[in-house]
């Protein structure tokens, strides 16, 4: 069931210690190869990094950028992703026991989501034969221990396909939605720098030079965390929360909704409200920054979706998305390349809002 998957998405200290470890390695090698300051598109060294991370935490090792399966893992994810918003993703939704006989790019997407799960039942066996029940190491070894406690419980849902469906949805829900966040993340130091120096100073300040970064230190780093906040909001890269049903009937502000009834929430509308946000339509940190520069949250920043089903992976998220930033802005400086006056902050619509193809230079720090 969804509740013993979210008890068990493991939240302990050694899963945030991967993140952070990995994550520090990741945002290095992201940008390292271009250090020379030639302009480089940052999208396949984000992806590559935070699909690294993902592996690392459910998987328990990293993958070479090379090997040809974590190439075509990242293929599959993006394009399974890519498919939701097209004609065939909604032609599939409303006929799925007919689009399985059809032909189309449907059928590329069952093959992806074929070879995505028979990747995780592989690392499963290869567990198998290692792990031990008193020391998981990563999410599969987690997954493994509840299903030998749960063995003689016959209500249990914890089985090897419910552990293959969790791995592929955190893969699938991790790794674009992470990676386009910090491409957007990116894009909006370029257009402010003033934003990214003032990052800067603050990680200068608080933070030890060879400091290992934790999630835990958004809490000494009130100006970080909140430009984070403003970089989930403003991009707002999922406006529509995944679908819901009304299980009874119910009325909400006067409305009635019957039992039955297909809701989707609208986060776009949360996120740019003109009555919780005081610049909605602009970047502004300061939505999450009182009088005293101490961080605060809004009640209308919803970018994982809200109530009982809220985005499985959201700690995960916040925690790399934390890692990476952090990192990044702390090795390197982020600039436009020569004679590049502006940057395009529109986005390109689809499942995930992600921004047009752009190139930067890097200055190490």
């Amino acid at each position: 069931s969804r509740k013993e998957k979210l008890k068990l998405l493991p939240r302990n200290l050694r899963t945030y210690a991967l993140i952070s470890m990995h994550g520090t390695e990741g945002s290095k090698n992201a940008v390292i190869p271009h250090k020379t300051g030639k302009p480089f598109d940052p999208h396949t060294h984000i992806v590559h990094a935070v699909a690294n991370v993902i592996c690392t935490v459910v998987f328990g090792h990293r993958f070479s950028s090379e090997d040809d399966s974590f190439n075509r893992l990242i293929k599959a994810i993006y394009f399974v992703i890519f498919f939701q918003a097209t004609i065939w993703g909604r032609m599939y939704d409303a006929f799925p026991w007919l689009m399985h006989h059809l032909p189309g790019p449907h059928q590329k997407v069952f093959a992806y989501n074929d070879f995505m799960h028979n990747l995780v039942k592989n690392e499963g066996r290869g567990h198998e034969e290692r792990w031990k029940e008193d020391d998981p190491q990563d999410l599969i070894d987690f997954y493994l221990a509840q299903i030998a406690k749960t063995k003689d419980d016959p209500t249990s849902t914890f089985n090897e396909d419910n552990m293959v469906q969790t791995v592929v949805d955190l893969l699938l829900g991790g790794t674009e939605s992470t990676t386009i966040t910090l491409c957007w993340a990116l894009l909006y130091m370029l257009q402010y720098p003033d934003i990214q120096e003032k990052v800067q100073k603050e990680l200068e300040t608080v933070l030890e030079p060879s400091q290992l970064i934790y999630y835990e230190d958004r809490k000494k780093l009130p100006y970080t965390n909140a430009v984070i906040h403003e970089i989930l909001r403003y991009s707002n890269i999922t406006a529509v929360g995944a679908p819901r049903q009304c299980v009874k009937d119910t009325t909400v502000l006067g409305f009635p909704i019957e039992k039955g009834t297909i809701i989707l929430p609208n986060l776009h509308s949360a996120v740019y409200d003109s009555e919780h946000w005081e610049t909605p339509w602009k970047f502004n940190p300061s939505h999450f920054l009182d009088s005293d520069g101490n961080f605060v949250n809004n009640e209308a920043f919803l970018p994982f979706s809200a109530g009982h089903r809220v985005c499985l992976g959201e700690q995960m998220a916040r925690t790399e998305l934390f890692i990476f930033f952090v990192n990044l802005l702390r090795a390197f400086t982020f600039q436009l390349p020569e004679g590049v006056k502006e940057v395009n902050l529109d986005y390109i619509l689809g499942a995930i809002l992600h921004p047009h193809p752009y190139k930067l230079q890097v200055v190490p720090r």
